[in-house]
């Protein structure tokens, strides 16, 4: 079986897999959490990206920027033998050698979070208009965000229909995530801290498929968790059979 873990930056995915995976074990199940990050691809990858697709393409976390084949083989391989999960350090912008790499499983459940997880791509139309600074100064043609759009339609659905259940962490809105990504960054040791204004720059890359995701995902999800603005949770939401 495979759970996946929904939300926007800070929202909490990553704290929920761990319990939900301690869980899974006190009950005697075979479980492990990962997370979509680890499969970004290299930084050398992203590079090549950003020369030969659009400059933006350089920064990791769009759909497009994951090696979504090497995700979905890890989750099909990890339920069947040992198996290595890549792992990517954020401190170097770069994902680990695979020697590295901790060998898990088999397992019974993979618990899986990632910010984009089961989204679904927006109609041509709603790319058109830029969302924010980020994209109209730096995507002005639209090419970056026509981009990330059908990435997402096309290779990240295959991932996406490997999940038996979604939860959807829904944060109250786009502000919070600003402020909870910041809380984020201050536990991250300060010579690799981003500035302020590096940050608010870095979240600009997510922001639309957030709004999208805020907008579309709470009547898919099998589960919504509704976060209030002191990071607490306000109700839960299952979605009815049929």
């Amino acid at each position: 079986m495979c759970v996946a873990i929904a939300g926007a930056q800070g929202s909490g995915k990553t704290t929920l897999a761990r319990v939900l995976t301690q869980e899974l074990t006190r009950a005697g199940l075979g479980a492990v959490a990962c997370s979509l990050d680890d499969f970004y691809l290299t930084r050398t990858q992203r590079e090549a990206l950003a020369q030969s697709v659009h400059p933006l393409l350089v920064t990791r976390g769009v759909p497009g920027t994951h090696d979504v084949e090497l995700c979905v083989r890890t989750l099909d391989d990890v339920t069947r033998r040992p198996t290595a999960m890549p792992v990517f350090d954020k401190g170097l912008d770069d994902r680990i050698e695979p020697g590295r790499w901790p060998v898990v499983g088999p397992v019974q459940v993979v618990v899986i979070e990632g910010w984009c997880l089961g989204a679904r791509p927006q109609a041509p139309g709603d790319l058109v208009v830029p969302i924010n600074d980020l994209e109209r100064d730096e995507d002005a043609d639209g090419r970056f965000r026509r981009f990330v759009n059908d990435a997402l339609a096309q290779r990240y659905q295959d991932l996406f229909e490997r999940f038996d259940k979604l939860i959807f962490l829904q944060v109250p809105d786009f502000e919070a995530v600003v402020t909870w990504r910041g809380q984020q960054e201050r536990q991250i040791p300060r010579a690799n801290r981003m500035t302020p204004a590096q940050l608010r720059r870095f979240i600009a890359h997510y922001e639309r498929l957030t709004r999208w995701m805020l907008e579309d995902m709470p009547s898919r999800a099998d589960l919504t968790v509704v976060l209030n603005a002191a990071h607490g949770i306000e109700r839960s939401i299952t979605k009815r059979a049929g």
